[in-house]
């Protein structure tokens, strides 16, 4: 009989540059729980105490933050993903040059001037 491991996510997550695919891949993931799960395997690859103490949040509270199924504020999730050496960033879905989608002029006029009408006192 053959065994086989156990496949544990935390045992690859060893840089940042990792770490960050794993985490923009579970973020486009539309189940909120999967991205939770990748930061807590994240935290377990550098060590849930060491992770806390960056974070300035107690173990315990990081455990509780972690549990599946947790509602995490925003801001203790953006604390540990800059305890992590990670940040969320956004890009368009569609393309911005697609037809049929206003497009911002780039003229240094003030657009909103031009398009809104004349009032007293403006």
């Amino acid at each position: 009989m053959v065994k086989t491991a156990t496949f544990d996510a935390a045992d690859y997550l060893n840089d940042e540059e990792t770490i960050a695919e794993y985490l923009t891949a579970a973020l486009e993931d539309p189940n909120p729980d999967v991205f939770l799960a990748a930061v807590r395997d994240v935290a377990r690859a550098r060590g849930m105490a060491q992770l806390a103490k960056d974070a300035g949040l107690g173990r315990e509270s990081l455990y509780k933050a972690l549990t599946p199924g947790a509602k995490p504020r925003y801001d203790t999730v953006l604390k540990l993903l800059h305890a992590l050496g990670v940040k969320i960033s956004a890009t368009p879905v569609h393309s911005l040059n697609r037809p049929g989608f206003p497009r911002r002029s780039r003229s240094s006029k003030n657009t909103a001037a031009r398009t809104l009408p004349a009032r007293a006192g403006w």
